[in-house]
C-alpha cells in the first residue's frame, strides 16, 4: 500500500496531468430525447411484463382445466370400471382388438 505522502504525490502528478473538465450543467442534461426514449422503454417494459402475466394466466388456467377433466375422467372410468369387469374371462385383454394387433 502506498503511505500518506505517496498517495497525496499521486493525487498531484494525477492532477498536472489530467486538466479539470469544466461542464455547463445545462448541456449534460439528457433533454427531451431522453425523456421520451426512457418514456418508450417503460411503456415497452410495461407492455412485456402485462403480456407475460396473460400468457402465464392462460397455462395455468389450461393446467387447471387439464387436471379437472382428468379428475372427471378418473372418477367416470372408476364407476364404470367394477360393472365391466369379468370374473371369468382368462383370455387375452377384452381391449384387444383385431386393428390393435400387428400386421
Amino acid at each position: 500500500m502506498l503511505s500518506q505522502k505517496g498517495e497525496s504525490l499521486a493525487v498531484i502528478i494525477a492532477s498536472e496531468l489530467i486538466p479539470p473538465i469544466e461542464v455547463d450543467p445545462v448541456s449534460v442534461t439528457p433533454g427531451v430525447v431522453g425523456f421520451v426514449v426512457t418514456f418508450l422503454v417503460a411503456i415497452a417494459a410495461l407492455a412485456l411484463i402485462l403480456d407475460m402475466v396473460r400468457r402465464v394466466r392462460r397455462v395455468r388456467y389450461r393446467q387447471e382445466i387439464g387436471e379437472r377433466l382428468d379428475r372427471e375422467v378418473a372418477a367416470t372410468q372408476a364407476d364404470t370400471e367394477p360393472s365391466n369387469v369379468s370374473t371369468t374371462d382368462t383370455g387375452p385383454s377384452s381391449s384387444a382388438t383385431a386393428e390393435d394387433s400387428p400386421r
